[in-house]
């Protein structure tokens, strides 16, 4: 599966870049800064909880970008395959300085994700499908209008060890390529491809984080016009399970 993913990546980003090229092309280039917590709480070896929350902000820290909470369960019936159903909704800031009024987005996902390895090398591929319903804000007043896409995303993760000692960071380089599709959207079938390089580091069995530069590449709905976002990102990944955390409010309460 891996090369048949990997041979289809080939294939699709050079045409994808090919498709970018316009006489007329706008790039606007700025900073970002990205923060998040994912969770994964276990009812069993099967069945578990997703809920994460992100924070992206423009100019690096010092304007709204959007914040989404996203939830979902996720089913896994080996240790190297999970398949997850959710639901998120995000706050999109206002396009223009002088505006006021956030945008708000709708969405549910669907998504298949396949873990492997390939000496000590991890692989991580995931495909999910978003269906998002984005509210049209004009003259800084909502209209109860929205603006309906589904969403294709690739990402291809790479986790390579540097270090002998598993407790020292690992080496991690993403690539996700999004595709969307929809009555509005004429001249950007590509939306985003965002290239991530970084370190993922274990702070503890349960709590891991990655921390790293990601460029998000985004095409806007005119077609000529892109987003080049530069972009520091730091993601938690907190794991655990249901159980573990029943047993640690009974003990709380008894004390």
């Amino acid at each position: 599966m891996f090369r048949n993913a990997l041979k289809i990546f080939v294939i699709l980003f050079p045409l994808l870049v090919l498709g970018q090229v316009h006489s007329e092309k706008e790039i606007k280039n700025q900073t970002q800064s990205w923060f998040s917590l994912n969770n994964n709480l276990k009812f069993n070896d099967h069945w578990s909880l997703l809920a994460d929350f992100h924070i992206r902000r423009n100019n690096f820290v010092s304007d709204d970008s959007f914040y989404f909470v996203r939830g979902g369960l996720s089913y896994m019936p080996n240790s190297k395959v999970s398949f997850a159903l959710g639901y998120g909704h995000m706050w999109v800031a206002p396009s223009k300085p002088e505006w006021n009024t956030f945008s708000d987005e709708n969405r549910i996902y669907q998504q298949t994700q396949l873990s492997t390895k390939i000496g000590e090398v991890g692989i991580l591929q995931r495909i999910r499908n978003e269906q998002r319903w984005q509210e049209k804000i004009v003259n800084d007043e909502p209209t109860g209008i929205n603006r309906f896409t589904d969403r294709v995303r690739y990402l291809l993760s790479v986790n390579i060890p540097v270090f002998k000692k598993k407790n020292m960071p690992s080496l991690v380089i993403a690539d996700e390529i999004l595709i969307h599709f929809g009555k509005e959207v004429v001249f950007n079938t590509l939306d985003q491809n965002r290239i991530f390089i970084g370190i993922k580091q274990a702070i503890n069995p349960k709590l891991s984080f990655d921390f790293g530069y990601m460029n998000v590449y985004q095409q806007k709905y005119s077609g000529y016009q892109y987003d080049s976002n530069h972009t520091l990102r730091l993601f938690f990944y907190y794991n655990n399970s249901i159980k573990s955390l029943t047993h640690f409010g009974n003990h709380e309460s008894g004390d």
